[in-house]
């Protein structure tokens, strides 16, 4: 029997996967992180203290839970080692409940150089997290990359890193026109961050078959969201790993049939966005400076402030498609608390006047359409921490119940509020 679930964002992330983690981790023996890396920012709340798990798997509150960081994250070291000191500072013994793939490939301060030169370079394009993560994924594709692993063979670690850093050298003075990567201070502080982390090398994938082989409970923890993804998102807005369904076996080791179980797909109720890109549903003015302070829209990892705007029903529908979803979490449907009328985006229109069903393939065609939508009536009681859905009022439940008519998913899951506790679970998806 399959018992994994994958957790997913369905919009462009930020939709409280961390905390959907935390809350079902009760459920599991490992949850899993499968790709990124630091660029993701994953909020969950210990005794009601904020904390913000950038690379590390959001189960790793719970004492007997095995967190495991698989092959396909990408490893800051730096990042890596400062996220354990400070779950330690806070009591909790995250190195014995961690173990991490040797073949994460690492993010070195030559990518991160990179990143920002381009930045610099090119405007913000793209509205990356600076933190080096495209240029480490040219590097794997390019058959350039480090992995963690190598590390343990220091000789071929050094002579590596030496040619990888004169490559990128002449490409940051050269073309970029900035300051060179020191080859020397690189390799010693890498091998010093490395240190601790070497101690908890495992092979990930060797965990993950035998769990799965004796029916063990599995999450698989995703990081940004499907509408980032580098095949099935808003291209070239996206991010450089697959964040939907199928990146789980890539990124895990595990065949898709044994990893792949029920795909719980987390919805906000309402659509956010960091950085630039497409966003038909977008609210500027009141309307929407009330919903990004109500929800403290912004980036866990960068601090911007998120865009704001309306869910749509068609972005969720392709994602959908794309992650085989078996079941939505709603989350952040407190916020909506006191809108007076609430949209939901059903279709577009281009400038011809068609009505259109689909998301475009292209970034030009996005600039084309304009959202149509269904207008319902919000509510004026507060949500917050409401813990029985019993308890909504009753155009609440008309808000959710219209999702799953339009996207034929039903809502499992119901969020009020920032910790764990602030859920309404209508049916677990571990029960299944």
């Amino acid at each position: 029997m399959n018992r994994s679930v994958v957790i997913l964002g369905v919009q462009w992330g930020d939709e409280g996967k961390g905390k959907i983690v935390d809350l079902m981790t009760r459920h599991s023996k490992y949850v899993v992180r499968y790709q990124g890396g630091d660029n993701a920012g994953h909020t969950i709340f210990l005794n009601e203290k904020k904390l913000v798990l950038h690379t590390i798997p959001s189960g790793i509150l719970y004492e007997g839970v095995l967190n495991l960081i698989a092959n396909g994250v990408m490893i800051s070291l730096k990042s890596l080692s400062e996220e354990l000191e400070s779950l330690e500072s806070h009591g909790i013994d995250a190195e014995n409940r961690l173990a991490i793939s040797g073949s994460c490939f690492l993010v070195l301060p030559h990518h991160v150089a990179i990143d920002r030169a381009r930045e610099r370079r090119e405007g913000s394009k793209i509205g990356t997290t600076l933190r080096g993560m495209g240029p480490a994924y040219e590097d794997k594709v390019a058959r350039r990359g480090l992995k963690l692993s190598d590390i343990f063979h220091v000789k071929y670690f050094q002579k590596r890193l030496k040619e990888i850093i004169d490559f990128h050298n002449f490409h940051l003075v050269h073309y970029y026109h900035s300051s060179s990567i020191d080859y020397q201070k690189t390799l010693e502080e890498t091998l010093y961050n490395s240190k601790r982390i070497l101690k908890i090398v495992k092979d990930v994938s060797e965990i993950l078959h035998k769990a799965h082989k004796r029916s063990e409970p599995v999450i698989y923890e995703g990081a940004q969201g499907a509408m980032l993804d580098i095949d099935q998102g808003t291209y070239p807005y996206v991010t450089s790993s697959n964040t939907t369904s199928g990146g789980v076996s890539l990124g895990s080791g595990i065949g898709p049939k044994r990893c792949i179980g029920h795909v719980l797909g987390v919805v906000k109720a309402y659509s956010t966005r960091v950085g630039l890109g497409p966003f038909p549903t977008e609210i500027n003015g009141p309307i929407g400076k009330y919903l990004r302070k109500r929800g403290m829209e912004y980036g866990s990892t960068t601090g911007r402030p998120r865009r704001v705007g309306w869910i749509d029903i068609l972005m969720i529908k392709k994602s959908i498609e794309c992650n085989s979803i078996s079941s939505f979490c709603l989350t952040k449907l407190d916020v909506l608390d006191g809108v007076e009328t609430i949209k939901i985006c059903v279709s577009y229109q281009n400038k011809q006047g068609k009505r259109i069903y689909t998301i475009p393939s292209s970034s030009e065609d996005w600039k084309n359409i304009e959202p149509i939508y269904e207008i319902l009536p919000g509510w004026k009681r507060s949500l917050y921490k409401t813990r029985d859905y019993c308890l909504l009022p009753k155009e609440a439940i008309s808000y959710v119940n219209r999702i799953e008519e339009l996207t034929g998913i039903s809502v499992c899951i119901i969020s009020t509020g920032p910790s764990r506790e602030d859920s309404i679970i209508i049916k677990n998806p571990f029960h299944r």
